[in-house]
């Protein structure tokens, strides 16, 4: 039995479970399970992350964890008692998960490795959480690092941000609003404007120098050098290398890595370098063989350079390897980096070919805490600290430095009696008082311990060396006086013994007399001689001497003459000691009493910088004197103080504040400074009002907030040390002071007197005042709360309403906002509830106005000030929300019955509605302050939901206000648009949270709107159709509740607007209008189609005008049905017949079902721009064309519309009319566009506008010309069938005929409409679907060529007319189209199919005729009719003896630039002919048994005799004009032609022509046939219903089934070097329906189609198939008429039929072979020959004996004869 579980909630899954038994729940490792019930070892529950799918899974599979349970019961919620920063990190890294899998779909391949990065960081720093061992600080460290990073993470994906204290999340609930904004924009801030690093560092990290010739040990110093000023910035870092070129001391990292500090922002320049000097140790020459002498000495090796700006873009973790380079003399090694900087490349060369520093560079930004934090490692195993010269920006208190740096920068020494300049060294030291060195105070660098000694370089055989080298001093400050520095110098022999050869020394005292140490700056020191062998231990001895040349008493002459001098430079960075006398005097003010005074008057005088170096001593010194005597001095430290006090307001020492801050809070010990503070500041102010200078005043008032803290500072350190004592006393003081200052304050002044200025200085810190009081414990305690409120409200609404201080307001009011917080249950205990009340009172309304006041104002421009203000906005909306959230029912209703009149009220309410819907805009908050605005959405709600009730009370029924109801609707329809409550477009995970804590708010709002709206009653009319439009935006909100409770909204409104005006054609009309722009923005789906069509039905089943109603609804839900499906479309990437269809549907449907003009007209447009992207350029004309019809050539203006300029109707014609002509020229469909020329040259020509007239008449004559001139290529038609309910509605179960692009095949078409629609099947047959198909649930795609019914059929038979022009008329303005299918009837003749053969001729008719505005339209209509056996032979000769005629005159005119085409027709036709082709057709029709049986088909027949005579006649004629120009070398084939034609001619049974084939000619015209106007029509019209069509269409194959095999045809084909199956073998004009065969561009229109069931292929067939498969698809028209009689020659003598593949198939026509079938392709544009009279034929005498013809080149046969020439024919 399955019990509920009390304990076991919450568990991980420990192994994947695949769920197979019944109920079964799959799991996979790392779920994380709810349990609901338990039951045997299972346990019945839902994975956290997909909670509506619930199921049993096995207990043993599951890690139980602790958890809190809230709400228990049926929707309980278990939280995880673990870490919250544990929590975080589990369901972010789940989201994430996810999201990263996206990021690799998307191809975003960076971000995709960072982000994989960090996940794996995460988990590493979780582990690290989850076992627990780490150290209180450590844990808080991996914490931060933690919330960096999915703080990171989560900006990164653009997910939300998450407000936190102390790493931990916060739940909004728990804090007040105020406080989470605080935290949030903090957060934001941090996020948003990431403080630059004041301060940044260098880590330096030596690895190895890399040389061939080392073999001496090095020293490398490194110093940051400024190249602008030419100077060090830091002391030097110094590492000593082996003989290897390794760190000496490996084991010790801190002598090869080092940190230089404190570099400001401004040090992160290009001309600031890092440079690297590097000192051997060793002999004086490098290459010098190894000697007996041991010495060693520091010689110049190499110097190397590198800028910090490439460290700045360089990868931070890459190690460098910097070139060393020698100077080329040695006496320049001082500025060896200066030429390497300057690219002085005559002055230094490369130390070696290969020779190279490898060091590590980074830096780091951020103080040294921060990096002591996140760098531990660093600072753990140990690292240098090499310090700038000079202090950082800011000296706190405590810190401690006192350092004097030496730099040896040259001497000038003589000869001493050497014939070469000396080999210099310096060994220098430091002394203290008692002449006794001082152990390890002189440093070469940071990095090596201090030594007792310091030897400089030696630079070889030179007399003013120059050495450049610094070293540093960090003696202590109580060792510096009477210390001094001595420097020996000693000539380096560079003999055997290498001795070193002391001749002279000088020195420098550290500190003068006064106390004040060795000023920095340059000193020329004088060297005194020495013997070699003195002893400088006893300095006594010499210190009694001159240092300086500088300080020689001017009769000294023997010193200041000599030559020799040595310069040193100092500079000393020091917290205590000072290099200012006066300075020095204050700080040492006991040592001279008697110079107090004068000290304290110069302090003004001293440099600012040098008071705040040492602010902390100079405060302990000025409190000191007031302690010691204040009555004397008590006035000038008060003035002092307040000189400091306002030099820290300064903005370039402002920073020093913090310093002061903490000197008071820590530092301060003036116990008994707040008397003298009192009593003199109460002095000044006393003073004011009779003084006539107030600046000095002024200065005072300014510094009264320090002086204050000082005040009490003082007086709390009193009462420690004393326990209280003469507290009556203090409190007397400071009431007497505050007295004073009100008597000062209440003196009523001009405003321009100086007392008034005074009063406006005082006044100006106090908002800052308040502001600290509300802050203070004061306000804290309740009961001295109770005093301050009213007090602090009456202020701030004074200072709110006047709009002044607002930043101070904002701060006040979040403080105060703070501090009250609703109990568990809801209720605030009655004091908050009184203070809430207070609040409300005083401030609601001037907080709602001062939001709107500042939402209103224009933006300031700068950024800092737009940040400012932004701030203000959040600050007061976060003070309104925490307002709102803390009233309870009792404050709404005292706030609503304290308005007096209605009036106030209503203005209240459209106030507050206002500000509502400002807190709404996206724009309110961030765009990831998801948690901040659903706190704003649920206190919206819960006010709204208040405010509702007032609303019904009081502007309902006789006091109705349409403003406040319309302001209500309005907030709520925006309320629940908004996109941060669209909770579909959220996280399963994020989603879940939502609801738990909020429920879904677009629910609670629509069920209000409805209440509301059933309220209203008749005034519901006032707002329709208004509010038909928002009303309908809510709806389409994908929430099914939502919708549920909203779409009967609807009813509602057409049941009063019938009831008002007795329809509903307003509902309907905006209905219409909005569903087409809120559609098109993406809102809106088909399970809405449904739900609006369900449940409107339903809803009028009982109305009285139902009929009207469904009718609306069907009309509406179509559209949407046209509207979804638009939009999908849109959706794709290219415009393709997709859009396109889609578009013209809907176009259609704006137009003839509901009417809309404006509508219609910009879709219209929108199908114009997809045809010009397409580049259908006619059918955007056909477009655009439908918009000018709807105009007249009149002057009414127009509006500016779409992107037309306001105009009259005239000129927008005018302009349409230009711009459709252009696109008919780039469609070539010149006919269409000389039309429309014609109308605007009549306009122009009406307006006597003939400027214009010309132009127009030019164009039309330019289109006139292309016609004629230009090329056109003619297009293919096939027919679609989409099939299957998974097509959208305007394609659904419809046929379509399309017109294919330029040169576009069937197989490339039925490609394109597959990759247009994927997941369609192409059917394999053509036959009509049955129901099954139509109601699958796929997508079935059934395509076939089919060919045009031109309409103009009078241009096309008249003879003469250039094909140019005909084309035209053959391929546009066609309605119908034919597609035949052959099958046999009855039983069928496997000796000759032809008897059998039947033809299905289908004719399509469209909606509207192609080309138009679109490449396809509908088939309307459909006929079926079948074609016997000898009316499709009929058909097939006539075409190929209108080919064969055409062919010749094309010859004939020469206007074919090669002969092949004629040649190959010729020889296709002779040698199936004789080849037993013709045969066919007299052995199916001629014989005895078919005449009796069909004696209707007599005329029939006749006209069959008499083509097949036709055929013979113009053979003959062919052949004569064959051989008039067949070249040479085709000769041979033209004799054998000329054999098989008697061959053929004997097979037929012909010996001489029938006297009316042999009739005298008519003679071509202009080289093409005509007939005269009368002839008599067709036998059969098109029309006819089974009947041969006399017009010509393209054939359906591009092979012959005859043989191939004949030599004529085997030499044709090698003559002409083209193969029988090539596409192109002549570049002709191609026209379709002229010949027999298909265009040169095109796959046979029925080529997948046309054969009978048994052969159907597949469209894709393989080429390998396709000459049998084509074979198998043969056009009726060209199916063999039988042989025109019975053959005399005995029927062994008769040439065998051959025969190619499967003999049951139906056969092509007999009379071509397969080269003939290639020429003929190209041959299809030439003119078609007009029907002649077949009764007249058939009363010409059929046996009279026929003469031998005359010569070929004398006469011309005429196709097609005048009654009258045939007439004089049979005359005997």
């Amino acid at each position: 039995m399955w019990i509920p579980t009390e304990h076991e909630k919450y568990g991980v899954v420990l192994a994947s479970f695949r769920g197979t038994v019944q109920h079964g729940l799959p799991l996979e490792i790392g779920d994380t399970v709810q349990i609901l019930e338990k039951c045997e070892g299972w346990y019945r529950g839902f994975i956290l992350k997909n909670p509506n799918v619930k199921g049993i899974f096995p207990a043993n599979y599951i890690h139980l964890k602790n958890a809190h349970i809230k709400n228990k019961g049926q929707f309980e919620t278990v939280i995880p008692v673990e870490d919250t920063v544990i929590t975080e990190m589990t369901s972010t890294l789940r989201d994430w998960g996810a999201m990263w899998k996206q990021l690799y779909v998307k191809n975003e391949g960076d971000l995709f490795h960072r982000l994989w990065h960090v996940m794996n960081e995460i988990l590493d720093l979780r582990r690290q959480v989850l076992v627990g061992h780490l150290t209180h600080d450590r844990m808080r460290d991996v914490k931060q690092h933690i919330t960096a990073r999915l703080d990171w993470g989560n900006e990164q994906l653009g997910l939300d941000l998450v407000p936190r204290r102390e790493f931990s999340m916060i739940d909004p609930e728990e804090i007040s609003v105020t406080e989470l904004y605080r935290l949030m924009e903090h957060r934001h801030r941090k996020k948003d404007t990431p403080v630059p690093a004041s301060t940044h560092h260098l880590f330096v990290h030596v690895k190895s120098l890399m040389s061939a010739n080392l073999g001496e040990e090095l020293e490398v110093f490194f110093h940051i050098y400024d190249g602008r000023e030419n100077r060090p910035l830091s002391e030097r870092f110094f590492v000593r290398l082996n003989k290897s070129g390794l760190p000496k001391s490996p084991e010790k990292t801190e002598r090869q890595c080092t940190l230089f500090v404190d570099l400001g922002s401004s040090d992160l320049r290009k001309d600031v370098y890092i440079v690297v000097h590097l000192i051997r140790i060793g002999r004086m020459g490098a290459g010098e063989k190894k000697n007996v002498c041991s010495v060693q000495y520091r010689r110049p090796f190499g110097c190397a350079v590198v800028s910090i700006a490439d460290l700045l873009t360089a990868d931070s973790k890459d190690d460098h390897l910097l070139k060393v380079y020698a100077c080329n003399t040695e006496s320049e090694w001082n500025q060896i980096h200066e030429n390497i900087i300057k690219k002085a490349n005559s002055r230094y060369n490369l130390s070696g070919s290969n020779t190279g520093l490898a060091v590590a560079l980074q830096l780091l930004h951020g103080d040294i805490e921060q990096l002591r934090r996140e760098y531990m490692v660093l600072f753990t195993r140990g690292v240098s600290i090499t310090r700038k010269l000079g202090f950082s920006d800011v000296i706190m208190p405590g810190e401690m430095r006192n350092d004097l740096y030496i730099t040896l920068e040259r001497g000038e020494f003589e000869k001493g009696g050497k014939s070469v300049a000396r080999n210099v060294e310096i060994t220098v030291y430091a002394l203290d008082v008692d002449g006794q060195i001082l152990k390890s105070q002189v440093a070469a660098g940071s990095g090596e311990p201090g030594a007792d000694e310091y030897h400089s370089l030696v630079l070889y055989h030179n007399n003013s060396p120059r050495w450049a080298e610094q070293i540093k001093l960090p003696i202590p400050v109580d060792m510096f006086r009477g210390s001094h520095v001595r420097f020996e110098f000693r000539h380096c022999s560079t003999k055997d013994k290498g001795e070193k050869k002391l001749f002279g020394y000088s020195f420098v005292p550290l500190m003068q007399e006064d106390g004040r140490t060795l000023p920095d700056g340059m000193h020329e020191l004088i060297i005194h001689k020495c013997e070699e062998n003195m002893s400088l231990a006893d300095c006594s001895r010499y210190l009694k001497q001159p240092f300086s040349k500088a300080n020689l008493p001017s009769n000294n002459q023997t010193l200041k003459g000599t030559k020799e001098s040595f310069w040193i430079t100092s500079f000393l960075c020091s917290t205590k000691l000072t290099q200012n006398g006066d300075m020095l005097d204050l700080l040492k003010w006991r040592a001279h009493p008697e110079r107090i005074n004068d000290s304290l008057s110069k302090l003004k005088e001293i440099d600012g910088s040098e008071i705040v170096k040492f602010l902390q001593d100079t405060l302990d010194t000025l409190f000191g004197i007031l302690d010691e005597s204040s009555q004397r001095y008590g006035l000038k430290v008060f003035d002092s103080l307040v000189y400091i006090i306002n030099l820290l307001q300064d903005s370039k020492f402002q920073h020093f504040k913090p310093v002061m801050d903490t000197y008071i809070e820590s530092h301060f010990a003036g116990a008994l400074s707040y008397r003298d503070l009192i009593k003199v500041l109460k002095w000044y102010v006393d003073r004011i009002v009779d003084a006539e200078h107030q600046d000095h005043i002024q200065q005072v008032l300014k510094a009264s907030e320090y002086i204050f803290k000082y005040i009490i500072q003082s007086r709390r350190l009193f009462s420690l040390a004393t326990g209280g004592q003469n507290e009556e006393e203090f409190r007397v003081c400071i009431h007497e002071l505050f007295m004073s200052i009100r008597f000062f304050l209440s003196q009523e002044n001009k405003g321009t007197s100086p007392v008034a200025q005074t009063q406006a200085v005082f006044l100006r810190t106090f908002p800052a005042c308040i502001a600290k009081t509300v802050e203070s414990q004061l306000y804290i305690n309740p009961e001295s709360r109770c005093i301050l409120l009213p007090v602090v409200l009456r202020l701030l609404h004074a200072h709110m309403q006047e709009q002044k201080d607002l930043v101070m307001c904002a701060r006040i009011l979040t403080s105060m906002l703070s501090l009250i917080k609703k109990e568990e249950n809801g209720t605030a205990e009655p004091v908050v509830s009184e203070e809430v009340q207070l609040i409300v009172e005083s401030l609601l309304g001037v907080l709602l106005r001062t939001i709107l006041e500042i939402s209103n104002r224009p933006q300031p421009a700068g950024p800092s000030m737009r940040l400012q203000f932004q701030d203000v906005t959040g600050e007061f909306v976060a003070c309104l929300l925490a307002l709102l959230r803390q009233m309870s029912d009792r404050h709404y209703q005292q706030l609503l019955q304290g308005f007096s009149n209605k009036d106030d009220l209503r203005d209240f309410l459209l106030q507050i509605f206002t500000v509502f819907r400002i807190l709404i805009r996206p724009e309110m908050f961030p765009k990831d302050w998801t948690v901040m605005r659903l706190v704003t959405n649920n206190v919206i709600i819960t006010t709204v939901l208040y405010l509702s009730d007032a609303l019904r009370k009081n502007f309902l029924n006789d006091k109705f206000d349409y403003k406040v109801w319309d302001s209500y609707f309005y907030l709520s329809v925006i309320f629940i648009n908004q996109p941060c409550l669209q909770l579909e477009s959220f996280s399963p995970s994020k989603r879940k949270k939502i609801l738990e804590k909020y429920g879904d708010m677009r629910v609670m709002m629509g069920c209000e709107i409805f209440s509301m709206w059933q309220n209203l009653g008749e005034h519901k009319l006032n707002f329709i159709p208004a509010m038909i439009g928002p009303f309908l935006e809510v709806t389409l909100v994908p929430q099914p509740d939502l919708r549920n409770v909203m779409i009967p909204i609807f009813h509602d409104m057409m049941d009063w607007e019938q009831r008002r005006s007795g329809n509903f054609k307003q509902v309907e009309s905006k209905l219409i209008d909005k569903l087409d722009s809120l559609m098109s923005e993406g809102k809106g789906d088909e399970t809405y189609r449904e739900l609006f069509n369900s449940i409107l039905l339903k809803k009028i089943e009982r109305e009285t005008w139902r009929e009207s109603g469904i009718s609306l609804i069907a009309t509406v839900t179509r559209l949407m049905e046209r509207l979804l499906d638009y939009r999908d479309c849109m959706k794709l990437g290219e415009v393709d017949g997709k859009k396109i269809g889609c578009t013209v549907s809907l176009l259609n449907f704006y137009k003839t079902e509901l009417n809309k003009e404006e509508m219609y007209i910009r879709y219209i447009h929108k199908l114009y721009d997809l045809h010009l992207k397409a580049q259908n350029y006619t059918e955007a004309s056909y477009t655009l064309l439908l918009y000018d019809e709807l105009l007249e050539w009149s002057d009414r203006p127009l509006r500016e519309f779409l992107n037309y300029p306001m105009q009259s109707e005239w000129q927008r014609k005018e302009f349409l009319h230009l711009t459709i002509v252009q696109n008919f020229d780039r469609g070539k469909c010149w006919e269409n566009g000389i039309i429309l020329c014609r109308e605007l040259a009549d306009q122009y020509e009406s307006f006597y506008d003939y400027r214009n007239l010309s132009k127009m008449r030019m164009m039309e004559a330019s289109l006139y010309d292309k016609i004629m001139d230009q090329q056109r290529l003619e297009p293919e038609f096939f027919r679609v069938g989409f099939y299957g309910k998974k097509f959208p509605f305007f394609l659904r179960n419809k046929e379509f005929v399309c017109r294919g692009h330029d040169y576009e095949r069937l197989e490339a078409f039925q490609q394109r409409m597959l990759n247009e629609f994927p997941h369609a099947i192409a059917m394999q047959h053509v036959n009509q679907p049955d129901q099954t198909i139509y109601q699958a649930d796929a997508q079935y795609l059934q395509i076939y060529a089919v060919t045009p019914i031109p309409e103009s059929q009078d241009v096309l038979q008249r003879d003469g007319v250039p094909d140019n022009i005909k084309s035209f008329y053959k391929f546009n303005h066609i309605w119908r189209f034919r597609y035949d299918r052959p099958f046999h009837k009855g039983s069928k003749d496997k000796e000759n199919e032809f008897k059998s053969l039947w033809v299905e001729r289908t004719t399509l008719t469209l909606v509207q005729s192609l080309p138009g505005i679109s490449r396809w339209f509908e088939v309307e209509k459909r006929e079926v009719v079948e074609v016997s056996p000898l009316e499709n032979a009929i058909e097939v000769i006539e075409n190929k003896n209108l080919q064969l005629r055409t062919l010749i005159t094309q010859c004939q005119n020469r206007q074919m630039t090669n002969i092949n085409p004629l040649t190959m027709c010729l020889n296709g036709v002779i040698d199936a002919a004789v080849n037993g082709g013709l045969a066919r057709y007299q052995e199916a029709f001629f014989v005895k048994d078919y005449i009796m049986n069909h004696p209707e088909d007599g005329d029939k027949i006749g006209r069959l005799r008499e083509l097949m005579f036709e055929q013979a006649h113009i053979l003959e004629y062919g052949l004569a004009v064959h051989e008039k120009f067949v070249p040479q070398d085709m000769r041979p084939l033209h004799k054998k032609l000329v054999d098989q034609f008697h061959l053929m001619k004997s097979s037929l049974g012909i010996q001489e022509f029938p006297p009316y084939v042999r009739a005298s000619p008519v003679p071509f015209t202009n080289g093409s046939p005509r007939t005269c106007r009368n002839s008599v029509p067709n036998i059969i019209s098109p029309d006819a219903g089974r009947g041969v069509t006399r017009r010509s269409y393209p054939a359906v194959n591009r092979y012959s089934s005859s043989s191939l095999s004949s030599q004529a045809s085997n030499e044709v084909s090698n003559i002409t070097g083209q193969s029988e199956s090539s596409d192109e073998v002549f570049n002709m004009q191609p026209s379709p329906s002229t010949s027999s065969l298909s265009s040169n561009h095109s796959a046979s229109p029925n080529v997948t189609s046309s054969a009978p069931s048994s052969a159907r292929g597949s469209p894709q067939m393989a080429e390998k198939h396709k000459h049998s498969r084509e074979n198998a698809c043969l056009s009726p028209r060209e199916r063999p008429v039988s042989a025109i009689f019975p053959n005399p020659l005995d029927p062994a003598q008769r040439a065998p039929p051959h025969q190619i593949g499967d003999t049951t198939l139906p056969r092509s026509d007999p009379n071509l072979s397969a080269p003939d079938k290639v020429s003929a392709k190209n041959a299809r544009s030439q003119s078609p020959v007009p029907n002649s009279d077949p009764h007249k034929r058939a009363q010409c005498p059929r046996s009279r004996p026929l003469q031998p013809s005359a010569s070929p080149r004398a006469w011309c046969p005429a196709p097609r004869f005048c009654p009258a020439a045939t007439a004089a024919a049979s005359r005997p």
